[in-house]
């Protein structure tokens, strides 16, 4: 336990006890005169507190507010707090189109008013202000005090620059050299959009130097006229002219990755637009503070002493029933006392719990935490010792603990599911990715917090690569089975083929043994008449080779090969023979003139 303010310790107890002891050792008057018997025998008993008694009280009830006063607090640890914002440059146009009418009260003030309202509304963050026409000028750099900025917002008008147009690329140049960071810059422009209608430069400008426009459009496309302060208007060879919204100024918002709106009466546009810049811009951190949380207990003290102050200011009497409230009195004291003493006393090992767990020993913190939760059966214990198993890899033991937390804040409760959904995570297990979902979901419901959505985003694009993968695996086994099955059936289909061919072949040889067997016995017995046969043929071409021998030599020598062909033919046919034909014989017309040769 520790005090923020010593100081009323230091300089107030010690006068406290010093006016006390004058007061405890003072005598009354009455006993300067008399002696203490004396004084005991003229003073009428009362049976209320005595003088020496009331003022023990009333120097308790001092010491209490002292104390009080001197801020006893118990250390919670440290945080550190980090100033995030977007900057945001704010460019007016303040060239004389401005004063056209054609909204209410004119477009001047209708963009000062539009200015003022953003402002107002973003007051987090830090916002410029510079005001062009055909030069640009600084009216206020980039700054917190959103006060200071509206007060010179409020004094421009069309007489701040005397120079006459519009100039963007010149205001562009003044807020890159204002806006010094290497990050994006982002650049609300409030304007007609002058008279130009390319803008190719500015993009290439802004592009070139990081700066995002987001453009507010201040006027109509019907237009009006341009009134001076003496009540006349604009002239231009003799005819007035007419200034009109120039769309065209959209272009630039839109390639340079802004936004452009076009204004109506109502604050519904900045609104949109205040969205439109917190969603498009990136919040940097521009300065960091650690402050140390502490849990205050002058209250104790406090209520103390007001107790002692009401006994102190009664009139009880000392009769025998008003001893059982005192006593009561007291032990309510002695028993709230001991509850203090055992708050400080478990302040100490939560204190001894969180130095382990920040030197890495979680083990020894799980430990203390255990044991603080057996002793004081609080539900959000089990929070912190989730937190100890978690970082020792204990994944499933941590889900455990976190599901027996409870809180009643509702970023406690934020914090314990957010936990819980990365344990889920860390199990590396794929059914428990739809959990840990739920768990961020869950999360969020409680606390808008911008890590749990992208954890929540991470793991739902995890789920569905899963799943694609678990689909594709599928695919190509049905495929690889597909595959086995027709190379197993074409396997069949040939080794059915062989069989088959093998059967064929094995018949076609027994076919053929049978046919060689039936040809063998054939031969032997058409043997004996072939040898007859064989004989006749013999004596017949004896026969022949006479008979030839007998033609003349004359016609031997002129015979050609196809007429013998025919002469042999003609004589088969008129002498029987051994021979015979299996076909049918062509019949063919004899010509009785041809030679048989």
């Amino acid at each position: 336990m520790s005090f923020l303010h010593p100081e009323f310790l230091y300089y107030m107890l010690p006068p406290l006890f010093i006016l006390f002891g004058f007061l405890f050792t003072q005598k009354t008057q009455e006993e300067s005169f008399f002696s203490k018997e004396v004084m005991d025998k003229l003073r009428v008993s009362a049976n209320t507190l005595t003088l020496q008694a009331r003022n023990a009280l009333f120097l308790s009830i001092g010491t209490l507010l002292i104390l009080a006063l001197s801020g006893p607090v118990i250390n919670d640890g440290k945080v550190e707090i980090k100033a995030r914002s977007t900057d945001i440059m704010i460019a007016l146009d303040i060239s004389d189109s401005m004063l056209g009418e054609d909204v209410y009260p004119n477009r001047l003030k209708l963009a000062k008013q539009k200015a003022l309202l953003l402002l107002k509304s973003t007051q987090t963050q830090r916002v410029g202000v510079i005001a062009f026409a055909q030069n640009s000028y600084l009216v206020s750099p980039l700054s917190f005090d959103s006060a200071a900025v509206a007060f010179l917002l409020r004094s421009l008008d069309t007489t701040s620059i005397t120079e006459k147009g519009t100039n963007f690329l010149s205001m562009l140049k003044v807020v890159n050299k204002n806006m010094k960071t290497k990050s994006y810059k982002y650049l609300l422009i409030l304007s007609d959009g002058g008279d130009r209608g390319d803008f190719t430069k500015e993009i290439a400008y802004a592009k070139e130097n990081k700066i995002v426009i987001f453009i507010l459009g201040i006027g109509t496309t019907k237009g009006a006229p341009i009134k001076q302060d003496n009540g006349e208007f604009i002239k231009y060879n003799g005819e007035v002219m007419i200034s009109k919204l120039n769309e065209n100024i959209k272009d630039l918002a839109t390639k340079s990755a802004g936004v452009y709106i076009k204004s109506i009466n109502s604050d519904t546009d900045v609104k949109a637009m205040i969205r439109e810049i917190d969603t498009h811009s990136e919040k940097k951190d521009l300065k960091s503070q650690t402050i140390e949380r502490y849990i205050p207990l002058f209250y104790y003290p406090l209520g103390l002493a007001l107790l002692l102050f009401l006994i102190a200011t009664s009139s009880m009497s000392k009769r025998e029933k008003v001893h059982l409230p005192l006593l009561f009195v007291l032990a309510l004291f002695f028993s709230h006392t001991l509850e203090l003493n055992a708050g400080v006393l478990d302040y100490m090992k939560l204190k001894d719990a969180k130095e382990s767990y920040l030197n890495g020993e979680y083990s020894k913190s799980q430990k203390i935490y255990e044991e603080y939760q057996n002793d004081s059966q609080k539900s959000d214990v089990y929070y912190n010792i989730g937190n100890t198993l978690y970082k020792q890899g204990n994944y499933k033991e941590a889900i455990d603990a976190y599901k027996k937390a409870y809180f009643d804040d509702e970023k406690s409760r934020a914090n314990n599911f957010a936990n819980l959904g990365n344990a889920y995570v860390k199990m590396g297990e794929d059914e428990l990715l739809p959990k840990a979902v739920n768990a961020y979901k869950e999360s969020l419901k409680f606390n808008k917090d911008k890590e749990v959505l992208e954890n929540l985003e991470i793991v739902k694009k995890l789920i569905k690569k899963k799943k694609e993968q678990k689909q594709k695996q599928k695919q190509k086994k049905d495929k690889s089975n597909k595959s086995d099955n027709d190379k197993n059936k074409k396997n069949a289909n040939k080794k059915s083929s062989e069989e088959q061919k093998k059967k064929s072949d094995e018949k076609s040889n027994n076919e053929t043994d049978d046919k060689k067997n039936l040809d063998k016995e054939k031969k032997q017995s058409e043997k004996p008449k072939k040898q007859q046969k064989t004989k006749e043929l013999k004596d017949t071409e004896k026969k022949k080779t006479d008979s030839e021998k007998n033609k003349p030599k004359l016609m031997q020598e002129k015979m050609s090969d196809a007429e013998e062909k025919k002469w042999l033919k003609q004589l088969s046919n008129k002498h029987s023979t051994y021979l015979y034909k299996l076909n049918k014989t062509n019949n063919i017309e004899e010509n009785r003139n041809e030679k048989p040769w």
